[in-house]
């Protein structure tokens, strides 16, 4: 078999695109060459790419899972008090609360379907919202439609008190709001205000006794330091020198602060002086536009493919400087905002709260604390970017 004529085959696939850099077949991910306005096109795929070459109707829905639900938003909340985001949804939006349904993409997307006919219930919970009342124990009201109508009203209460919340964080006190009303939605809003704060404190801490360590340890690195320090988590940042290293810490000290022949003795091709360079750079230059470009890349790839290891999705990343990334992604139809470290993806601040065991989970195995903790009504977001 001749496997270059394989890789070398141009299919044709309709397949529905929600941005981003790739695109889900029913079995495969695909890298998208060019990004395209969301919406159903039918792709050019060859190997792992994906170009989009015309828009295109909607192809295969009926054979997808149907979920059902009412509107909140551009979300659908179904049974459990779940509210998933809807995506490609109609330019005319459906009414609040309206029962509706959805079709379930390869990759765990919904798709919305359609407006379904509603009943007196729809109705008078939508005036009930209008009027700021509570619903109460009002008969005939579904599990579903209770549910979106609590995160209507906690919504309304986010606005009022500038307290952000998203639907996993309030998912366990969703039907007590919509019984209760404003009231209960201010005090389930302040709760978790109140333990992001807490957070927040203990976070701070940390970062001071790191910062503590770290100035503790350079400053002793110099001379070689007595012991080996660590820093607030535990990992070693510096140890005592051999006195070969010692020599070279000197020499490369007095390097950057007089330039001149290479200090390395026997070094008369400066290879010592070379390697002592920080990394990326060249003749003591920092790296040009392209090895930035390259670099990005290749950092973006890699974030990616964590990501996508671990069942999440990549919206985008950004350099923070001092060797830190901003990662944004969705995971379970929520968004999410982490900073790792880019030389090893380890977290350094996962938008949620850890209770300071940040440092213990890298990007990759973050999702799976993130499932553990949406799935026990246990997850607070403290970053909302």
């Amino acid at each position: 078999m001749d496997y270059r004529k394989l890789l070398g085959k141009v299919e044709s696939a309709v397949l529905p695109y929600f941005g981003g850099g790739t695109v889900d077949a029913p079995s495969r991910r695909l890298r998208v060459t060019q990004p395209v306005a969301p919406g159903w096109w039918r792709f050019e795929v060859k190997g792992r790419e994906a170009t989009a070459r015309e828009p295109a109707s909607p192809d295969g829905l009926e054979a997808l899972p149907r979920v059902r639900g009412h509107v909140w938003g551009t979300r659908l909340v179904r049974e459990g008090a779940v509210a998933e985001a809807l995506a490609l949804m109609p330019e005319e939006e459906p009414p609040r609360l309206s029962p509706v349904t959805a079709r379930r993409w390869h990759d765990g997307t919904l798709l919305f379907e359609g407006v379904e006919f509603e009943g007196e219930a729809e109705e008078a919970a939508r005036r009930a919202l209008e009027e700021d009342r509570a619903l109460g124990d009002a008969r005939g009201v579904s599990a579903s439609l209770r549910a979106a109508f609590g995160f209507a009203v906690l919504e309304a209460a986010s606005r009022g008190t500038g307290i952000p919340f998203a639907p996993v964080e309030a998912r366990a006190r969703v039907l007590d709001v919509a019984r209760e009303g404003r009231a209960e939605a201010e005090r389930c809003l302040r709760v978790l205000a109140d333990e992001r704060a807490r957070f927040l404190r203990t976070q701070a801490e940390q970062e001071a006794r790191r910062e503590e360590a770290q100035t503790r340890a350079w400053t002793h690195r110099e001379h070689g330091a007595p012991e080996v320090w660590r820093d607030a988590e535990g990992r070693e940042i510096a140890r005592p020198l051999s006195g070969r290293e010692r020599e070279r810490w000197e020499a490369l000290t007095r390097m950057r602060q007089e330039p001149g022949p290479s200090p390395f003795p026997g070094d008369p091709t400066g290879r010592e002086a070379a390697r002592a360079r920080p990394q990326g750079t060249r003749d003591g230059r920092g790296p040009t536009r392209h090895e930035r470009w390259r670099a990005e890349s290749e950092v973006g790839a890699w974030v990616e493919r964590a990501l996508d290891k671990a069942g999440a999705r990549l919206l985008g990343h950004r350099r923070l400087g001092d060797g830190l990334l901003e990662v944004v992604y969705t995971f379970m139809g929520e968004r999410f905002v982490t900073v790792v470290e880019a030389a090893t993806l380890r977290v350094r601040d996962a938008g949620v709260c850890l209770a300071g065991a940040d440092s213990q989970v890298t990007l990759e195995s973050l999702p799976s604390v993130l499932k553990e903790a949406i799935d026990t009504d246990a997850l607070v977001i403290t970053r909302h970017v």
